[in-house]
């Protein structure tokens, strides 16, 4: 990843930007805090890193959202209506958050954004809920440019010591996991107990 990004500057950190979104295992939080580092050096611009970056993230994003068109609400239904028990989720539960998603879709994609691997996944229910293709990539882009100015300006302020954003960051998603933990369990009592 980082040869990538020395060898084909901001074209490879749009590309690996992109790849990141599709395929999660390669981290944001890894690219624009060393890109951020290399513009400290003087070897790419911030704003050309920022650019390159968002522009790479919004497209793998856009991907995401034309899986959620091709795959289809109504066929996410009947999956759920033939083998959502086994998830205890129902036709109804499916229902239920579409709607959710209809009357909040512009701040869950928004804040969406900013949870690591949250980022990737809220752009298949956009899809699937036929958000405007307008309006997914204005809060797709607002939300991406949040998250990499904070990475990416975190690896410029600490320049070769940029890797210690990502503890930072690991703190940051152990929280986010604990939290959808406690959420989960929450659900699978409540089911449960029905």
């Amino acid at each position: 990843m980082e040869q990538s990004i020395l060898l084909m500057g901001y074209f490879g950190i749009g590309l690996v930007m992109f790849i990141e979104n599709i395929f999660p295992p390669i981290p944001s939080e890894i690219v624009m805090p060393f890109a951020g580092s290399l513009a400290a050096k003087g070897q790419l611009t911030f704003t050309g890193v920022l650019i390159s970056g968002t522009i790479g993230a919004v497209a793998g994003a856009t991907a995401l959202y034309y899986l959620g068109v091709w795959l289809e609400a109504s066929k996410i239904r009947t999956w759920f209506g033939q083998y959502g028990r086994f998830l205890l989720m129902s036709e109804a539960d499916f229902d239920q958050a579409m709607v959710t998603f209809d009357k909040n879709g512009k701040k869950m994609v928004l804040v969406g954004r900013v949870i690591p691997t949250i980022r990737s996944l809220i752009s298949v229910p956009a899809g699937l809920g036929e958000m405007r293709i307008a309006t997914f990539l204005f809060y797709t882009t607002l939300g991406t440019i949040v998250w990499n100015i904070i990475l990416a300006y975190g690896g410029f302020l600490l320049g070769q010591n940029w890797e210690a954003v990502l503890d930072w960051v690991t703190r940051y998603e152990t929280a986010i996991w604990v939290a959808l933990a406690i959420l989960a369990i929450y659900f699978v009592y409540r089911r449960w107990r029905k």
